[in-house]
């Protein structure tokens, strides 16, 4: 292989080199967590120019299993600012709760790398590798606080439900491959094609191997484990509760990112002649999580898990644009997806920063008075529950507009009402925070100092999610180029 041929893949060989010297630092170094921590958001950083300065034509790599294109461009700027926002977010938190080793952000720079492989796949064996790449990590900093039951249980529970999702999306692959005979996304393009090209000409009914559908079912159902779509969304209130919440940050914004723009390159690229066969599924998963998720926050009291059913309900909603089939919906995805990563980011640290007597504060009784006591924190929170709720004119308003915009575009009214009318419902929870925060007598004074780190984090998050709307083309542009390179192909 010539060294050429080595360049579209140098962000994440540059990645991986880091990732084993910040190991190294972290052996041969004491107490070296906070040097770790700086040197990983530095590799990211670094990582994310290699990557914008990068072609943006369609290129392979590795024997054509490694794709770059403007829409992993996107989608890997989305994962590697996530990681950059968890690393920051969890420096104060792992010094106090006892938490400060080294290899909580060199766990972080591995799963980023696994995202990044996730995106960039071009064949069922890179995709694979890319994903238990990410799930391993993601255990083990699911588990990372050893020393306390819930987290244990936590990062148990996470391991044996994504083994066994793990294991559905090999079998699917498995049977994809033996009824194709190719495991390349490019093959696969062509065989599908060839035979929705017979379909009509020779006017046949459905003329794929029925193997390959039963195979694409299986697949769909360990990728939905990985977005936490319902029915496969079991894991989620537990493992968020019980996760330290820095990680329950990470496990809310990069790897649902990583996982839904790899379910859109499977989707829209090999398997996009099928689109009659999967959009069902993706209707049904959409549907089933937009109604689960609202519904099943209501009655949450624990601010973490009613944040868990909220990214189920948040997963729904861009199914909706995936399950349009169209560039439109791929574009609404993508802005979707980059609006959440604010939203979500802003929210968890706020959450972080509510300490009262230097404990966390985790019920959302305990949340009153908050708007009177702490205005600034009040506020943000307050213009990111509206944002959530999709209130006009904040950014997430803009998010569901335009999923539910293709899905209209697409005829799927069903869906697209459903969608609405779920959001309705989701909104109460959200007012119910607000009402909570300004209009009930505190309980609890909160500790003054929240950290420079989750400040910067909750302005950062705020600003963006307010003033989207003044420059909204930044995502706007982007999104849509990014996803028609994806519809070119």
């Amino acid at each position: 292989m010539a060294l050429s041929e080595l360049a579209p893949g140098s962000p994440e060989i540059f990645l991986a080199i880091m990732s084993m010297l910040l190991l190294m630092v972290g052996v041969f170094r004491q107490n070296s967590t906070s040097l770790v921590s700086i040197l990983a958001i530095l590799s990211f950083v670094i990582t994310g120019g290699l990557i914008l300065t990068s072609d943006s034509t369609t290129t392979t790599a590795f024997f054509g299993v490694f794709i770059v294109d403007g829409f992993a461009i996107y989608a890997k700027c989305l994962v590697l600012l996530a990681s950059i926002i968890a690393v920051i977010m969890s420096s104060g938190y792992i010094q106090r709760e006892n938490m400060k080793r080294f290899e909580f952000p060199v766990l972080i720079t591995l799963g980023t790398l696994g995202m990044m492989m996730m995106i960039s796949a071009n064949d069922l064996m890179s995709l694979y590798v890319g994903l238990e790449l990410q799930s391993l990590s993601l255990y083990i900093l699911a588990a990372f606080r050893r020393d306390t039951e819930k987290s244990t249980e936590a990062g148990l529970k996470y391991f044996v439900l994504g083994a066994l999702a793990s294991g559905l999306l090999l079998f699917g692959m498995s049977l994809v491959y033996g009824y194709s005979g190719t495991t390349s996304f490019a093959g696969l393009e062509q065989i599908i094609h060839d035979s929705a090209t017979f379909k009509k000409c020779c006017d046949e009914g459905a003329n794929f191997p029925i193997g390959l559908i039963i195979g694409l079912v299986f697949m769909l159902c360990g990728l939905a484990f990985k977005i936490s779509a319902v029915p496969f969304h079991m894991w989620t209130p537990d493992v968020y509760e019980g996760a330290p919440t820095p990680v329950t940050a990470f496990f809310a914004v990069g790897p649902k990112i990583a996982a839904l723009a790899l379910i859109m390159r499977v989707l829209y690229d090999p398997f996009y002649d099928m689109l009659s066969q999967w959009q069902q599924i993706v209707v049904a998963l959409s549907i089933l999580s937009m109604v689960v998720g609202a519904l099943g926050a209501i009655w949450q009291t624990n601010i973490k898990r009613l944040m868990a059913y909220s990214s189920i309900g948040h997963v729904g909603y861009a199914l909706v644009g995936l399950a349009a089939g169209t560039e439109k919906g791929a574009a609404g995805v993508l802005i979707y997806l980059a609006i959440y990563l604010f939203m979500n980011a802003g929210t968890f640290a706020c959450i972080l920063a509510m300490r009262y007597k230097d404990r966390m504060v985790v019920s959302i009784s305990d949340l009153a008075g908050l708007g009177r006591t702490k205005p600034l924190m009040g506020g943000a929170l307050m213009l990111l529950m509206f944002s959530m709720a999709g209130i006009p004119p904040l950014a997430g308003f803009f998010g569901k507009y335009f999923v539910f915009l293709a899905a209209i575009e697409a005829q799927l009214y069903e869906l697209a009402v459903i969608g609405v009318l779920a959001s309705v419902v989701s909104a109460f929870y959200y007012l119910r925070i607000i009402k909570i925060m300004y209009f009930d007598d505190p309980t609890e004074s909160f500790d003054k100092d929240s950290g420079h780190e989750l400040n910067f984090v909750m302005g950062l998050s705020t600003l963006v999610i307010v003033f989207f709307i003044l420059y909204p083309n930044i995502v706007l542009k982007n999104a849509e180029l990014a996803a028609a390179t994806l519809f070119a192909q």
